[in-house]
């Protein structure tokens, strides 16, 4: 049974293309509010799960050995631009635990800020580990090693003792016990498993509300969330959408982008997760999906509708600034 269609790509008033998918929407105890499409079968949430992958890095201890701030614990969920203060951020806490940039191993690739990128160019740099999109949380996989007393080096394979802390908080947040057979390697080389969307919306409902989690691990869930939404821009960079949402409905809502056309979010104040992939991997689908939820349950004011669906649901525009289409979500995404 194929999935059903959850956003149009309107050329004029016409249909020009559609995008399937599917979504779960889920309580803190479990129930499924919202079901759209297949949440049962396995996906790879990637990077989307970055908050539970930092999960141990406040809860050992080591976040507050090395005295990481609010905006450093935020980059630590990041997947940034690689803009010049996420860069500095991410150096930053290395110094804490004492290391460099040499001891990142998630790989080099020219940062996906455009004029960050110019900027580099233009300087006749090269890009580092340090302008990739997931040295925040590279970083914190260090001061993880550091706070345990382990050796960084290796910290990516699957069995260093930072990814073995890792993979059991996923499988604890999520109620879900990861298989060998559907765990890959990601795009900065750790391990990502693959879960339901079913399970993976349970995640961020008790990240959301601490719920079934112990006092550490809610505790440390609660403050990931705050230091996001005190520092949006850490979570991704000017213009994108996890940092403009943020700034606009800061606690009210945490969400992560994942590759592969995922997205996810927390809705603190209604005890929601929400857990969602596009079946054609579109980053265009998965946002105007996650919008779509997002205006289903949560209840907005003119101003921040306005500012938020300017941004998750663009107008299409050609080259000489002319309108020429629209994205939308469809009506039984949006339950009408």
């Amino acid at each position: 049974m194929e999935n059903p269609v959850l956003v149009e790509v309107l050329r004029g008033n016409a249909v020009e293309s559609r995008h399937r998918g599917s979504v779960a929407v889920v309580d803190a105890d479990g129930g499924v509010v919202l079901s759209l499409g297949d949440i049962e079968t396995p996906v790879f949430p990637r990077s989307a799960v970055k908050a539970f992958q930092a999960l141990p890095l406040l809860e050992s201890g080591a976040a507050d050995r090395f005295g990481l701030t609010p905006k450093e614990i935020a980059l630590a969920v990041s997947s940034h631009s690689g803009e010049p203060e996420h860069v500095e951020t991410a150096l930053g806490i290395l110094k804490k635990a004492g290391r460099d940039a040499s001891c990142l191993e998630c790989g080099s690739h020219w940062p996906s800020s455009g004029e960050a990128e110019r900027a580099l160019a233009a300087s006749g740099q090269k890009p580092s580990p340090l302008h990739n999109n997931c040295s925040g949380k590279h970083s914190g996989f260090v001061c993880l090693a550091c706070g345990l007393d382990e050796d960084p080096k290796g910290y990516i394979r699957p069995d260093h003792r930072v990814q073995r802390e890792i993979r059991a908080a996923g499988e604890e947040i999520m109620g879900f016990r990861f298989l060998d057979e559907y765990m890959g390697t990601d795009g900065c080389s750790i391990p990502t498993y693959a879960a339901p969307l079913k399970s993976i919306a349970l995640g961020f409902a008790r990240l959301a509300t601490g719920q079934g989690l112990a006092p550490v691990r809610a505790k440390a869930a609660k403050r990931i969330r705050e230091a996001a939404a005190a520092n949006p821009f850490m979570v991704a960079g000017t213009g994108r959408l996890d940092t403009v949402a943020m700034e606009l409905f800061r606690e009210r809502v945490f969400m992560k982008t994942g590759a592969e056309g995922v997205y996810c979010a927390a809705i603190p104040e209604l005890g929601l997760g929400i857990a969602l992939k596009a079946d054609d991997g579109e980053g265009r689908a998965a946002q105007a999906m996650l919008a779509g939820i997002l205006h289903r349950y949560l209840p907005m004011d003119d101003a921040t509708r306005i500012a938020f669906d300017g941004k998750a649901w663009p107008t299409l525009k050609n080259w000489n600034g002319m309108t020429v289409g629209a994205i939308r979500a469809s009506a039984s995404l949006l339950g009408k």
